[in-house]
């Protein structure tokens, strides 16, 4: 194996660990700091070659442990692996970078949370399984703040991603200021970095598949409807739905299912509907 791409790395014991997830620590140097990943890597992906991997971004005010020990996700993607409908993957979910109420998953001016998100966080998952490597398929998944990571990321890196979807995303970064304490002084200005349809619309290539979804009582559900007719208007393919329920963890708990089915179809090399 290549040497360390991290100072220092510290990882959860898997003999304690809590349903088969490994807590681990990096020195980032994107971020200049101290850094969080939850994985999750189910028996049926060991021994496999260029696993997949699959990224989960959390919401403003949440962290690195928020889809597993308030989504679930982890139990959710078991369950998917063993009824066949998703092939065996690794999640990654890893903090936002910790700053403030929510860093955006964009760069600031000494901090670049999106290289922490794209390049750091596959590097320390082909320290965890060795099956993750630089061939593995990645795919990128979040909610609200994560979800315009997500989608913004597919846009700005389309060959590096193989999928990409959203839950109740924020499609504009100026929504964020209603939610955070801090203010935006020092964030990539970039246009790409301020809208999901501007990094969509000026992609440097062919788009992978993208999915997206919202609450009908879920208060980005205009954005979102936005989103969707405006994607429509500029011919690029996507899969939108809306279903019962708000900007909360039931919601996202339950849609999860739906954007790693997405995921387990592409993987299987099946078409969208």
């Amino acid at each position: 194996m290549s040497a360390a791409p991290f100072r220092t790395i510290e990882c959860s014991d898997p003999a304690i660990g809590a349903d088969g997830l490994t807590f681990v620590t990096v020195k980032s140097a994107a971020l200049g700091q101290r850094a969080d990943i939850t994985f999750f890597v189910p028996p049926e992906a060991e021994g496999i070659a260029d696993v997949p991997l699959v990224l989960l971004l959390h919401g403003v005010y949440g962290s690195h442990w928020a889809w597993a020990l308030k989504g679930g996700a982890h139990r959710t993607a078991a369950r998917l692996i063993a009824e066949g409908v998703l092939p065996p993957v690794v999640l990654a979910m890893p903090s936002d970078g910790l700053w403030g109420d929510g860093s955006g998953y964009v760069a600031h001016l000494s901090q670049d949370f999106e290289s922490w998100i794209l390049d750091e966080v596959p590097a320390a998952a082909s320290q965890v399984c060795a099956g993750c490597t630089g061939r593995s398929p990645l795919f990128v998944a979040g909610l609200s703040m994560g979800g315009f990571g997500a989608l913004r990321l597919a846009g700005k890196h389309p060959g590096r991603i193989a999928a990409a979807a959203g839950h109740s995303s924020i499609t504009d970064i100026a929504e964020l200021d209603a939610l955070i304490e801090e203010d935006r002084r020092g964030w990539s200005d970039a246009p790409a970095d301020r809208t999901v349809l501007t990094a969509l619309l000026d992609a440097p290539g062919p788009l992978p598949p993208l999915r997206f979804d919202c609450g009908l009582d879920d208060p980005f559900l205009a954005g979102n409807r936005w989103l969707h007719h405006a994607l429509k208007e500029a011919g690029i393919a996507h899969t939108y739905k809306e279903s019962e329920g708000g900007h909360d963890w039931p919601y996202w708990s339950r849609t999860l299912a739906d954007t790693l089915a997405f995921f387990g179809r592409i993987l299987r090399g099946e078409k969208e509907a």
